[in-house]
C-alpha cells in the first residue's frame, strides 16, 4: 500500500485542497501538489493539439477527398474549432503555441499521419498549406 496520492487520488486533492482552505501549510504534499499543477497546463496542451490535429486532418481530407464530404465532417471541423476557441478563451497562454511554427508543425505532422491512414492518400502537403487564421475560421472550407 503507498500513499494516499498513489492509492487515491481523489481523496488526496480533497484533504489537500482542505488543508490548503485551513493554512495547514506543513501538512501539505507540497512535492504532488507542484506535479498536479504542471500536469493541468500539460493536459490542457495536450488537449489543444490533440483538437488541432483532428481539425487539420478533416481539413485535408475535406480538401483532397471532396467526394467524402459530408454532415460527419462539417460537423467535426466546426467541433474541433469551437473547442480550440473555447480552450484559448479559458486559458489565453494556449495562444503561444497557435503562433509556434514548430509546435504547429509537429501538430500538423501528426494530422497527416492520420489522414494519410484514413484515407490511404499520399497527396497530402509537407507544410500546413494554410494560415492558423484560415484553419480556426468558421467560414474557412479549403478546395
Amino acid at each position: 500500500m503507498g500513499t494516499l496520492y498513489d492509492d487515491d487520488i481523489i481523496a488526496w486533492s480533497e484533504q489537500q485542497a482542505a488543508l490548503l482552505r485551513a493554512g495547514r501549510w506543513e501538512l501539505l504534499d507540497h512535492y504532488n501538489i507542484a506535479e498536479e499543477i504542471e500536469d493541468v497546463g500539460h493536459r490542457e496542451k495536450k488537449e489543444l493539439r490533440s483538437r488541432l490535429v483532428v481539425l487539420l486532418a478533416h481539413l485535408l481530407k475535406w480538401q483532397f477527398q471532396a467526394s467524402h464530404r459530408g454532415p460527419s465532417w462539417v460537423h467535426s471541423i466546426s467541433t474541433q474549432r469551437v473547442a480550440i476557441d473555447d480552450a484559448v478563451e479559458d486559458c489565453p497562454s494556449l495562444q503561444t503555441l497557435l503562433d509556434d511554427p514548430q509546435w504547429l508543425a509537429t501538430a500538423y505532422r501528426r494530422a497527416v499521419r492520420d489522414a494519410q491512414a484514413q484515407t490511404q492518400l499520399k497527396v497530402f502537403p509537407t507544410e500546413l498549406p494554410w494560415r492558423m487564421e484560415q484553419v480556426l475560421s468558421p467560414d474557412f472550407w479549403p478546395g
